[in-house]
């Protein structure tokens, strides 16, 4: 896809280990993560004053945590390597690595910095949107780059582009042989209303055309019917808005039909999205406690969800923070039948501070807890049935057992 790819980046400049790698690659899909109505209006903690960009979910820390007396000294000595390497005359580059060092010895294991670039990467993707001109493709055998795909209504579907097409050269510069990823970040640029010009073939023709790039929706919420009669609800990110397709899924459901509630590969995202996801099928109660610098708050789904519904939630490695605090609460809460291998386990909530070259530096403040008081970190969420390559199927025999029409 022309957008950012919302599950992978580049790695952490200076990560020390594959955790650290892991958690920044998830970030990217997860800032503002547990902002609630406040947060989202204030960048600030629900009760605290905002003196950060945002609160989000994306990493998990050690059980024993850290103070705010260690957040605010490892946000000090990032602040003063970045401020140092750039009063030395290195480049915005240099001084996050230099603020990304100072992080890692400060021992929170999914600290990480990122540039304004990523950042804003971070907060459009959340909104539920990407900058790009609407392709996805991929690398043929040959080292060609084919279109798979056009989103409709896109600058490419109003160009005529097509599936099958081939994309041989992005402003002049040929890209057969070129990492697909590399070709997909030419076409994205850096702003809605710019143009690119692209190369194309498609078999014997070859033509150009001039995209100009516009915000597209990323779909995170896509909702089918299965052969067995139930629905499909498959949630890629929590992103704006996703909690409630899921209600409205939920609600144009047939009657008595039973819905797979798929979050394999969902890497997490905005938690009030989330609990709003857990509210088409609670009719109020708990979904997570969490803590934040030792203050205990809570999570609540709203009344009047669906609670008689059958239910099988979809799980594997790549089910993160979010998506393990909604498979948590359905499975505390007795909702839900959980099906498939054990999640990733990262549930901590994370506090951004801006830096002064710009960039922005997240450290670890608390972690939550399901309904029942289990913690997420490093542990993940244990299915209550495993399944691997055929797990939908699986699922499919568990809504009929639970009383779903067949």
């Amino acid at each position: 896809m022309s957008g950012p790819d919302r599950f992978s980046v580049k790695s952490a400049v200076s990560a020390p280990n594959a955790y650290r790698r892991i958690g920044r690659g998830a970030a990217l899909t997860l800032v503002f993560g547990c902002v609630l109505a406040t947060g989202a209006a204030t960048g600030a903690l629900p009760g605290e004053t905002g003196k950060t960009p945002a609160q989000q979910d994306s990493s998990v820390t050690p059980r024993h945590g850290k103070s705010s007396g260690a957040d605010d000294k490892a946000s000090d000595e990032a602040a003063e390597a970045a401020y140092e390497a750039m009063s030395d005359g290195k480049s915005p580059e240099q001084s996050a690595q230099a603020a990304e060092e100072a992080v890692s010895r400060s021992g929170d294991r999914w600290g990480a910095v990122y540039s304004q670039g990523e950042y804003h990467e971070f907060e459009q993707a959340l909104d539920g949107e990407y900058t790009g001109v609407g392709l996805w493709a991929r690398r043929t055998a040959d080292g060609q780059v084919q279109v798979t795909k056009v989103r409709s209504g896109s600058p490419a579907a109003a160009a005529g582009i097509r599936d099958g097409d081939r994309i041989a050269a992005v402003n002049g510069r040929p890209v057969t042989g070129r990492p697909v990823t590399e070709v997909l970040t030419l076409l994205r640029g850096e702003r809605a209303g710019t143009s690119v010009h692209v190369g194309l073939q498609r078999g014997t023709r070859a033509w150009s055309e001039t995209l100009r790039r516009a915000n597209l929706p990323t779909d995170s919420v896509s909702v089918s019917r299965l052969g067995s009669g139930a629905t499909l609800v498959k949630v890629t990110a929590f992103t704006k808005g996703s909690g409630e397709k899921v209600r409205s899924a939920v609600r144009a459901a047939p009657a008595r039909g039973g819905v797979v509630l798929d979050l394999r590969g969902n890497s997490g995202g905005l938690i009030d999205e989330a609990v709003t996801a857990a509210s088409a099928f609670l009719d109020g109660g708990l979904v997570a406690t969490y803590d934040v610098r030792g203050k205990q708050r809570a999570l609540h789904a709203r009344g009047g969800g669906d609670t008689t519904r059958p239910l099988v939630v979809l799980v594997d490695s790549g089910t993160m923070s979010a998506a393990e605090l909604l498979t948590g609460a359905l499975q505390d809460r007795g909702r839900a039948v959980v099906v498939g291998t054990r999640t990733f386990g990262k549930g901590s909530v994370q506090m951004p501070s801006r830096l002064p070259d710009g960039s922005v530096a997240e450290l670890t403040v608390g972690h939550y807890r399901t309904p029942s008081g289990r913690g997420v970190d490093n542990r993940g969420i244990t299915p209550d049935l495993d399944a691997d390559k055929d797990a939908l199927r699986r699922a499919e025999t568990v809504l009929t057992g639970l009383g779903a029409p067949s």
